[in-house]
């Protein structure tokens, strides 16, 4: 239950940060911190998800990184999609899953 209530709060953070009217974070920072911030907001809850054993939520994430660029643009009209963007979602969701299964094949052979 407490995984799922991880993975809720973790979708709902994601949603804001790419929802909202404006660029989340520093705006000086360096060059490309957004995309760290796009693969996070995607590795976290796809590693909870997977981690979960909720593979159709993994595929959700996935069909989101790819419609949330243009959807953003239309709910958010000051932020303009980047096709960069969609790629370090899409990494990090692949960087979450191999996350969890590493820590699942490290429980395995500890005795976990």
């Amino acid at each position: 239950m407490i995984g799922w209530l991880v993975l809720v709060v973790t979708l709902v953070v994601q949603a804001v940060g790419l929802y909202s009217p404006t660029v989340p974070g520093p705006q000086d920072g360096p060059p490309g911190l957004d995309k760290v911030g796009h693969l996070v907001a995607f590795a976290v809850p796809a590693a909870v998800a997977a981690l979960l054993g909720a593979r159709w939520v993994v595929v959700a994430l996935v069909v989101h990184a790819v419609v949330s660029e243009p959807l953003q643009s239309q709910l958010a009209p000051l932020r303009q999609p980047d096709v960069l963007d969609a790629l370090a979602d899409l990494a990090g969701i692949a960087v979450g899953v191999a996350v969890a299964r590493a820590l699942r094949r490290r429980s395995v052979i500890m005795g976990g």
